[in-house]
């Protein structure tokens, strides 16, 4: 079978190690499943997307959705990063590691008020706004708490992102955003409203995505948006052409950070724009694993099964979207490959991190390692099944850290409780 290895996740005398600590030795002291997270891949990340692009005024908000663990998200905002936060709780969760809101971007495409009114308290940087009813409930808001909210617009550039169509999000028939058609006409209109204060225009055409071309295609057709918007005497001072960028779970060859800053930075320069990144996947997925110990292998006919204790409850992306994660021995062995579904324990069909897959046999006990799980992992899990979710650890070169322990059967009950008065 093939193997995924890096200098981050590699194999040391046919053992799998995250950097400098063997994964089978994190195994023991916090049981699995267990997500694992390398520190140095997150750090080495930042640094090269923000070194790619350090020739032209940018900021990058870390996408808080892909992995908002707290030490995750204070490692980026530590290295300069800003936060894009998506809801209420990843705000608060953003407040806990001490961010200043003047770093924060609250984005959404369903806010709530109570969710532009705390983001208005809090003073964040800027509210992404989807829709013209949004800016006008924003103006609304704002008008009664006598403020002038910082606005961007985010505008559908309609361009083909080539990726899952689940995690399309520029597209005209998607959910996000306004008609870029339609985009200067709102622009002018929302531009009389008192308290809202137009200084940012945004896109994010999807996830995952590989291509260079769908990118140079929406900055271009922003870019002359932004122009007429300008030339109408609206100042815009915030370009965000998003996240998205895509990494390697099997044989994906992405672009780099430095081909992407090639392609885009002669276009950002025909603005006088600081241009905003909000990278998520990027910065974390092939920083982390998920840790799963063998419960059984069985065989249906011609069909071979490995069950594993990790679930879709812990890793739902292979369910949802028949997204690939590899997955490989934790101790290398030198058994016959086999073509296996790696299934896990939840009452669901649907419950497998991996099918059709040439692995090395199996046996009861041994460790296998869910490669690329460092973003939309333990963001997305759940207690179906009345599971706990699991253990998060970050490893810096020698040293481990329990960013988060394994739930308790206490969490899970923690304000539920039995009325007897309905059982009278």
């Amino acid at each position: 079978m093939d193997y995924m290895d890096s200098e981050y996740f590699s194999y040391k005398n046919n053992e799998l190690y995250c950097e400098n600590i063997p994964l089978k030795e994190l195994s023991k002291l916090y049981g699995t499943p267990l997500y694992v997270y390398s520190k140095n891949f997150m750090r080495d990340r930042y640094s090269e997307f923000t070194s790619a692009f350090e020739s032209v005024n940018h900021k990058i908000f870390f996408a808080a959705k892909s992995n908002f663990n707290l030490n995750v998200m204070k490692l980026f905002y530590d290295l300069g990063s800003g936060i894009d936060v998506n809801s209420v709780g990843e705000l608060y969760r953003a407040l806990k590691i001490g961010a200043d809101p003047k770093r924060m971007l609250l984005t959404g495409v369903g806010k709530t008020k109570d969710e532009i009114k705390l983001g208005l308290e809090h003073d964040v940087l800027m509210i992404k706004a989807e829709s013209l009813e949004e800016v006008y409930q924003i103006n609304k808001i704002a008008g009664e708490m006598g403020k002038v909210a910082p606005v961007a617009i985010r505008v559908n550039p309609d361009v083909d992102p080539q990726t899952h169509p689940y995690i399309s999000t520029g597209l005209a028939e998607n959910k996000f955003g306004i008609d870029s058609s339609k985009a200067l006409e709102m622009f002018l209109e929302c531009s009389s409203l008192s308290n809202v204060n137009l200084c940012g225009i945004d896109m994010h055409i999807g996830s995952q995505i590989t291509s260079l071309d769908p990118y140079v295609e929406a900055v271009i057709k922003m870019t002359e948006l932004t122009k007429k918007i300008i030339s109408r005497g609206i100042k815009i001072e915030h370009f965000d052409i998003g996240g998205g960028f895509g990494i390697k779970y099997l044989n994906e060859v992405p672009f780099t950070p430095a081909e992407l800053a090639d392609a885009l930075i002669p276009i950002f320069k025909q603005l006088d724009c600081e241009i905003f990144f909000e990278p998520g996947r990027f910065l974390t997925a092939n920083g982390g694993a998920l840790i799963t110990e063998v419960l059984y292998t069985k065989s249906n006919n011609a069909k071979n099964f490995i069950v594993v204790d990790a679930a879709m409850t812990d890793l739902l992306r292979p369910s949802i979207y028949k997204a690939y994660h590899h997955i490989q021995p934790v101790e290398k062995n030198m058994e016959e490959e086999i073509v296996a579904d790696v299934v896990g324990p939840v009452c669901e069909s649907g419950d497998f991190l991996g099918k059709d897959r040439t692995i090395t046999g199996c046996k009861a006990n041994d460790l296998l390692a869910v490669m690329s799980a460092g973003a939309y992992g333990m963001v997305m899990a759940s207690n179906y099944n009345a599971r706990r979710r699991p253990p998060e650890v970050i490893v810096d070169k020698d040293k481990i850290f329990l960013a988060r322990s394994r739930e308790t059967f206490e969490h899970l009950l923690y304000d539920e409780k039995i009325i007897d008065e309905l059982h009278a």
